[in-house]
């Protein structure tokens, strides 16, 4: 039986939501933890728990920013987000100590509110500010733009625009927890510090200091440079050339290496992602006002061919990095036409809809006669300035990156020159890194592509005991009847200890295999 994780985005998708939804599922909260220390990254904590929407409990998963403006007097201050509590920081905040931040505190209803009052998490909120000094802090945004989400929609996910602009979500949370911080107080606002950018690469050697898997990094991989090829196309600027506000980078580092971990630690392959739910409106920005869905998402979902629904919701409900998610997560089209529901996980949004704010998340069983079904692509480039070493280097190359198949057809084209068609055979989330390995490692100057289907036999790989040591087994089934595939890489090795032939061997290692 194959399992297949379904993405249910009837209220958009973002990336606290599908932590969330990923860990009710069950993925393993200590793996999590575990591989986020190891990233060396602080400035942030974590806070898990549960939630209700329209009644429905949901795991709430979110990240916060720490506060350092208590440890950094006379600190200036770039506003990269907002801690989700409706507050816009732009803000003067009247202290009960006396003393005056410089900043006027306008909540969502308009008013401006004293900070003398404790803040709770309902439906009003205040901040205990228990310090004697005044921080001096001036909020310059500099270079960035402050995107102040004033719809009635967020997930709580500040987004980090690669050219330094994060967007605000002002959002109420519907929880039961509380927010500490290690410097004793509690904030219903976070603010972010002038802290150099991190670009791309940047991101990545990050990324590389994870103690995880080969496949949660590359996830993750994946993940930032979607967002940073949506970001290089909306703002006309090389991919080299787009960096991420450190402060604001960190939700997304977060957030982004959090899905690849539950992702990798739920232990499925295919992914089914539903159309996204997104609402209209526009979004406030410094130097004006940009449509929803933002450049990014919009960017995303064309290049990724994913699909979006628009809602009579005011607001964004497909983040940018929600969008990334979906688009490296996605391997198949469709649902199968019957399956079983073994299990369902419910990530929370923070802000109350009239409809339930939660991204489901289902892990479905799939008889075995719906197995076979697989759609695939196929890449092809017709080549005749290109030698035989460098067609041979290519097509390792296009393997070891996780190709399914490639291969070389001999062609005549135009004024009857010999040449070469070279095919490559590879899931929708990896055509884009193929298509660059073709451009990078042989002369072409054009890929064609499109879908294939393929049915497919379940199968398994085996170690299986000889007179000769381990050999390894491909083991297909189809119905009620089993193949055994000895793998090449095995018979070879046993060949050439023992100087016997190769078809002795191959047939002795299948033998072994099918009396088990």
């Amino acid at each position: 039986m194959k399992k297949i994780l379904y993405l249910e985005c009837n209220s958009g998708i973002s990336g606290d939501m599908t932590v969330g939804a990923l860990l009710d599922l069950g993925a393993d909260r200590e793996v999590l933890l575990k591989a986020l220390e190891s990233l060396k990254v602080d400035g942030y904590h974590l806070q898990f728990g549960r939630a209700k929407k329209c009644g429905i409990d949901a795991f709430d998963f979110q990240v916060h920013l720490e506060d350092e403006h208590d440890k950094m007097i006379g600190h200036s201050h770039d506003v990269g987000h907002s801690h989700d509590v409706g507050h816009n920081h732009d803000e003067e905040h009247s202290h009960s100590d006396g003393h005056s931040h410089g900043e006027e505190q306008r909540h969502s209803d308009g008013y401006s509110h004293n900070h003398s009052e404790e803040h709770s998490h309902g439906d009003e909120y205040s901040h205990d500010h228990s310090d004697d000094h005044s921080h001096g802090e001036e909020h310059s945004h500099g270079n960035e733009y402050s995107h102040d989400h004033s719809d009635d929609h967020s997930h709580g996910e500040d987004h980090s625009h690669s050219d330094g602009y994060n967007h605000y979500q002002n959002e109420e949370h519907n929880h039961s927890q509380d927010h500490s911080h290690s410097d004793g107080h509690s904030h219903g606002e976070n603010h972010s510090h002038s802290h150099p950018h991190r670009n791309l690469q940047d991101i990545y050697e990050i990324i590389d200091r994870l103690e995880a898997g080969n496949n949660v990094k590359h996830i993750a991989k994946r993940m930032f440079e979607i967002v940073a090829e949506a970001e290089s196309k909306a703002h006309a600027l090389p991919i080299s050339q787009v960096h991420f506000h450190e402060v604001g980078a960190i939700d997304s580092i977060v957030d982004i290496i959090s899905a690849a971990v539950c992702i990798d630690n739920l232990g499925v392959t295919e992914v089914v992602v539903s159309p996204l739910s997104e609402g209209f409106g526009n979004v406030r920005c410094q130097h004006g006002v940009i449509p929803v869905p933002v450049p990014a998402t919009v960017n995303i979902a064309s290049q990724y061919g994913l699909k979006l629904r628009f809602t009579d919701t005011m607001g964004e409900m497909v983040t940018p990095t929600g969008a990334a998610i979906a688009a490296a997560l996605n391997t198949r089209k469709n649902l199968p036409e019957t399956f079983r529901i073994l299990k369902t996980g419910m990530g929370a949004g923070k802000k109350d809809f009239k409809h339930a704010n939660v991204l489901r998340a289902m892990i479905l069983e799939v008889p075995e006669e719906e197995e076979p079904n697989e759609t695939m692509w196929v890449l092809e480039a017709n080549i005749d300035d290109c030698s035989g070493e460098m067609l041979g280097f290519a097509m390792e190359a296009l393997l070891e990156a996780g190709a399914a198949d490639v291969w070389n057809t001999p062609i005549y084209m135009k004024k009857s020159r010999p040449a070469y068609m070279i095919s490559v055979l590879c899931k929708q989330k990896d055509v884009k890194a193929m298509e660059e390995l073709l451009f990078l490692q042989t002369t072409t100057i054009g890929v064609r592509r499109y879908p294939v289907e393929r049915t497919i036999l379940g199968r398994e790989k085996k170690l299986i005991k000889t007179e000769w040591g381990e050999a390894e087994v491909k083991v297909c089934s189809w119905k009620e009847r089993t193949f055994c595939y000895p793998e090449y890489e095995s018979v070879r090795s046993i060949c050439k200890q023992t100087g016997m032939d190769f078809q002795t061997v191959y047939d002795r290692i299948r033998h072994i295999t099918e009396n088990l």
